[in-house]
């Protein structure tokens, strides 16, 4: 560690330096510090696995400064750990190309976990720091070579490892906690503060725990934490009356997408502060940047071709939408047929029993039931026959399972399609609103 970190100090290289929780000239001290508590708090052995991590990324001869590469991978190195590790940012001038040397600690400074890479991490990284790059009007490499036999995957397709949420962190303390069998409530209390949550009580009993990092407490209810996490639910579990709660799995995010930019104008007109300005300025940076990288990855810098894009994904939507209503519309019809067939069957010799007895009033009444179940199905078999002759019921299961398989591949590919569609159909709405054109033609309204 120490001699990669002095490679990153180096004076002879070193054009700016910058760092987050941590010291650069004491970053290996601090960063086995962390690691250290990490080991006393969680048991778990520190030299497992790597030490820290280190981003390497470059520019251009004479596009930035120094101080602006270093700003950028700042920048890039925030937004990668989400401001949960230490890590110190050198920017380097040896070269004919400025270069960035990123060095973060594999174990958050709250010691709640590790970073471990994950499958296509390096393309997540590099989408991150072209992101960025875009943001600040810098170049991106356009078609970047792919490494080894491998290949890189779909921005979808990657699923990294997600750190737990407040609640999800307040959750498994509560279980730890409990594992340690306390005697009482308050001694339960007692663990949770040990294991570093500041226990607040409020107005009418009212408990609630703070995370260490964390800006605003939880509290220690079922409707807030799910079922088995209520004072009395721990309470219970604590006297022997119940089982320690399960931990219940956190739903994964939902993939990024481009968003529509904001009017700022129109929502200024309705009386929003300046805050909310500076916000929204940003906010539609970041989607223009969005919106870029989105028209590079897919070689769409031609308006013509954008808008042909957009149409032919907004088109397999539907046609896809088409394809699964009838699919569903079949396999309904064969269940429907299917069931009337059977109750049909069932109900047949109740009819046959009914002519037998020359339309008997009495039989009638013994089973009024049965004799309208039956014409209820055998209209429903003519009418979703139409003429057409019954199939054996070992034909309609096999069609139904079919339908039934289709349906499933149908929608799947159903999903991707509509969430194509909103990306384009944004991508391609923000582009209209930057060029001022609605439906093909300029909007002299947004010339001012």
């Amino acid at each position: 560690m120490e001699e990669r970190f002095d490679y990153g100090l180096n004076p002879k290289k070193l054009g700016a330096l910058s760092s987050y929780l941590c010291d650069p000239a004491t970053a290996p001290a601090e960063f086995l510090l962390v690691k250290i508590q990490y080991q006393a708090e969680t048991g778990r052995v520190v030299e497992r696995g790597a030490l820290f991590f280190q981003i390497r990324q470059a520019f251009p001869p004479g596009e930035v400064t120094a101080e602006e590469a270093n700003q950028i991978g700042y920048e890039t190195a925030m937004r990668w750990t989400k401001g949960k590790y230490q890590f110190f940012v050198c920017t380097h001038t040896d070269k004919g190309h400025l270069h960035n040397h990123i060095y973060f600690n594999s174990t958050a400074f709250d010691r709640s976990r590790k970073f471990h890479n994950f499958i296509g991490s390096s393309f997540a990284l590099r989408r991150l720091s072209d992101r960025v790059c875009i943001e600040h009007d810098l170049s991106v490499i356009q078609n970047p070579k792919q490494h080894s036999k491998g290949r890189y995957l779909h921005y979808g397709q990657w699923i990294g490892e997600k750190p737990p949420s407040a609640k999800q962190r307040v959750r498994l303390a509560i279980v730890e906690s409990l594992q340690k069998q306390p005697a009482d409530f308050p001694a339960f209390l007692r663990l949770m503060e040990e294991s570093g949550f500041a226990v607040k009580h409020g107005r009418g009993g009212v408990i609630s725990l703070l995370a260490p990092g964390q800006d605003k407490p939880t509290r220690l209810r079922a409707s807030t934490l799910g079922d088995g996490f209520d004072p009395e639910d721990i309470r219970a579990v604590i006297a022997g009356e119940r089982p320690i709660p399960e931990l219940p799995q956190e739903a994964p995010a939902p993939a990024r997408r481009v968003n529509l930019i904001i009017d700022i104008q129109e929502r200024m007109a309705q009386d929003k502060g300046p805050a909310y300005e500076r916000w929204a300025k940003v906010y539609n940076l970041k989607q223009m940047a969005a919106a870029l990288q989105y028209l590079r990855e897919n070689n769409l810098m031609d308006y013509e071709a954008l808008a042909a894009s957009t149409e032919k994904v907004v088109e397999r939507f539907h046609t896809l939408s088409e394809e699964l209503r009838q699919t569903e519309a079949e396999l309904e019809k064969t269940s429907g047929l299917m069931a009337a067939t059977v109750d049909y069957a069932k109900t047949r010799p109740v009819f046959d029993g009914y002519k037998a007895a020359r339309y008997s009033k009495k039989y009638l009444s013994e089973h009024e039931a049965e004799l309208a179940a039956y014409r209820a199905a055998r209209a429903t078999m003519n009418e979703l026959l139409d003429g057409a002759k019954l199939p054996k019921m070992a034909d309609m299961k096999k069609s139904r399972q079919e339908l039934a398989g289709k349906k499933k591949a149908l929608y799947a590919e159903y999903r991707k399609a509509q969430a194509d569609m909103r990306q384009a159909v944004a991508v391609k709405a923000n582009i209209d609103h930057l060029l001022g054109v609605t439906d093909g033609r300029e909007n002299k309204a947004q010339e001012r």
